[in-house]
């Protein structure tokens, strides 16, 4: 479908403005090549390096890690493939396409869920990176670490200075818009699996071989690996469910949907699955070289503190990996989710800021390091989350079968308006997939279900909306639109 044959025929300055609007044609360029860059740049940071090698923390084989690892993975590949059809198509982001489902009004409600869980995780990840920053000021500046002896809310004036160093990075990364993002991204990725190969170099080096680092057992089994393994993947896909509702931000901008779909495919899975295997592979070698894990790629880097040159090179790396996550992951949306609330008084780069602000208030420095705390915050994003994505997934190809009328996502007299712009089937969808994926949280019986929050919340949430949106007093009518119009 070509938009530039379509004009958006007086759209409601509460709904529209530039950066809302679909993309034209003419400035859809981003290609394969880029969707890989992006997705390389976004998993090659300090969360997803923990996560990964926390599986080996937590007792498992490398193999089992990696199986986790590939599960989540093929489900969020899915996943993200299906909702970025959407994007590709219209040109719209996330805030805009979800009115299809919820509503011009109903639909600020997963709206700002997904831009508190946006800005959440961009606290999470600043303050990882500025770990980094810290330690490349250690090795430069000896007496840096003395400047801890200040504190501040919590946390070192040399932490407070690192952290508003990084913040600044952000800052100056969006400040020109989402092509100096994409561009920031070409080489973002890349160089931190350079950083990677040679920590894998070493691992290797110092177990004499990667049989060693295969060889390291298993401490759980039976059933209490199995539980551990399940909540381990849905974990992982925790860390990236947000991403599955809002892909649009970024499809948007492609040539054609074989151009997102082959960067992501080889952007996610692959990338994600190599980074993953460096990671494992790293943190069994320090099992080995210290006699303990260590998931923490910056205290790893730190143990080489006789060779400043690795620090340096290794800090800086992770450094831009964080940032490059950052910007693309939890910038992005939460600035269109900002705009989509407020149009006529925000645009990307205002919107943008005002999320990095925000962000500082979570103040991860006071809970970052407790592990099972990030993995149970994970989790329930991943749960909460899920259910909004089987609805916007449902809706596209299911009760839209794909077709959107354009100049409604505009208006409030179009088809999105439902009952003064809410739709109430969304909600109750939406209500029964988040009390299935999280009633485990509550009922100890019904733990188990908990460990399988993420799947159980996109099917239950997708599901009941299909039914809901199917079925009017017991009779099945073809579409909803036939309840407003007709979807052209």
């Amino acid at each position: 479908m070509d938009t530039n044959s379509i004009n958006i025929i007086n759209p409601d300055p509460s709904l529209y403005n530039e950066d809302l609007a679909p993309v034209p044609r003419e400035r859809r360029n981003w290609g394969w090549g880029s969707y890989s860059m992006i997705w390389m740049g976004m998993i090659h940071n300090i969360v997803s390096y923990e996560l990964a090698g926390s599986l080996i923390a937590m007792g498992m084989s490398v193999w089992q890690a990696l199986g986790a690892v590939i599960l989540s993975n093929i489900a969020l590949i899915v996943a993200i493939c299906l909702n970025s059809v959407g994007g590709a198509k219209y040109g719209l982001p996330f805030p805009v396409l979800i009115r299809a489902s919820f509503g011009y009004k109903g639909a600020h409600v997963p709206v700002l869920i997904r831009a508190f869980v946006a800005i959440f995780w961009f606290a999470v990840q600043a303050y990882a990176g500025s770990k980094a920053v810290g330690a490349v000021l250690t090795v430069v500046y000896p007496k840096w670490v003395s400047l801890g002896a200040y504190t501040f809310l919590g946390m070192g004036l040399n932490d407070w200075i690192a952290f508003g160093t990084f913040w600044l990075l952000h800052a100056w990364v969006i400040s020109h818009g989402m092509e100096r993002v994409r561009r920031f991204e070409m080489w973002a990725g890349p160089l931190v699996i350079v950083l990677g190969l040679g920590l894998v170099y070493w691992a290797v080096n110092i177990a004499h071989g990667f049989g060693p680092l295969f060889s390291v057992p298993s401490k759980i089994h039976g059933g209490e690996f199995w539980k551990s393994f399940f909540l381990s993947v849905t974990g992982m896909i925790g860390v990236l469910a947000t991403l599955v509702l809002n892909i649009p931000d970024l499809t948007r901008f492609s040539r054609s949907q074989k151009d997102q779909v082959i960067g992501q495919a080889v952007g996610l899975p692959v990338m994600m699955t190599f980074f993953a295997f460096m990671s494992i592979m790293i943190t069994a070698g320090t099992i080995i070289a210290f006699g303990k894990p260590i998931t923490d790629p910056v205290q790893l880097l730190l143990q080489f503190q006789d060779h400043p040159v690795v620090v340096l090179i290794g800090a800086f790396a992770l450094l831009i990996a964080t940032l490059s996550v950052n910007v693309v992951a939890n910038v992005v949306s939460p600035a269109y989710d900002l705009i989509n609330l407020i149009p006529s008084k925000l645009n990307f780069v205002k919107a943008g800021i005002i999320s990095i602000v925000i962000g500082v208030f979570f103040a991860p420095w006071l809970w970052f390091n407790n592990a099972n705390t990030i993995f149970n915050i994970v989790g329930a994003i991943g749960g909460t989350l899920g259910p909004v994505s089987g609805i916007m997934i449902v809706d596209f190809f299911l009760v839209r079968r794909s077709q959107y009328d354009l100049n409604s996502f505009f208006v409030k007299d179009g088809q999105y308006t439902y009952r003064n712009g809410w739709n109430p089937r969304a909600f109750i969808a939406m209500g029964i997939g988040v009390i299935v994926a999280l009633i485990g949280l509550i009922i100890p019986s019904l733990q188990t279900l908990y460990t399988y929050n993420w799947f159980l919340g996109i099917a239950v949430g997708g599901l009941s909306y299909l039914l809901l949106m199917s079925v009017k007093r017991g009779h099945f009518v073809e579409s909803l639109v036939e309840e407003k119009a007709s979807i052209k």
